[in-house]
């Protein structure tokens, strides 16, 4: 992450900061700078979002700045050149070659068809794992209902009760 220094609080703040919004399973939104650490919120609604981020973005850059921290540069998407070097084990690279060439495939397309598939597999696992919870909650008021309804508590009105069959002692 390239740090800027020597500049003056007005540069800083005129750059151009990316921030993410993601929304959260109870309600809400949490919404941070990923290029800046700890530069972040939680937010009620999506009219809060612009204003909210505007104002902790401007908090942020004046503490760091004020305190002497490092401000990072914001790292734009162009940045990125989609080319990545890496090493690997000699039978991992046979492997993953043989399988391209059964799927008819370069081994580039085919390592980025797996590094895809890796990605798109984590955000389903992570959505399952939010309805899992959800489906867990719904499960455990269910059975606290059935629970408190057995345990005999009456759910009803005075009407109802004049028609209530008492138990007769034998």
């Amino acid at each position: 992450m390239p740090v800027m220094q020597k500049r003056s609080l007005a540069e800083y703040l005129s750059l151009n900061y990316q921030y993410t919004v993601t929304p959260e399973p109870e309600g809400g939104f949490f919404v941070e700078y990923p290029d800046l650490p700890g530069c972040m919120a939680q937010v009620e609604s999506e009219e809060d979002i612009i204003p909210t981020m505007k104002e902790v973005f401007q908090t942020w850059m004046e503490l760091a700045y004020e305190s002497g921290q490092d401000i990072p540069l914001p790292l734009l998407p162009g940045e990125y050149s989609g080319r990545l070097n890496t090493r690997l084990p000699r039978s991992l690279h046979r492997s993953l070659a043989e399988r391209a060439e059964r799927e008819g495939v370069s081994l580039n397309t085919y390592m980025v068809c797996l590094l895809s598939q890796q990605a798109s597999l984590r955000v389903v696992e992570k959505r399952l794992d939010e309805l899992c919870t959800n489906v867990g909650q719904i499960h455990n008021g269910l059975k606290y209902n059935v629970t408190t309804l057995s345990m005999g508590a009456y759910m009803g009105g005075p009407r109802d009760l004049e028609k209530a069959e008492m138990p007769v002692a034998a």
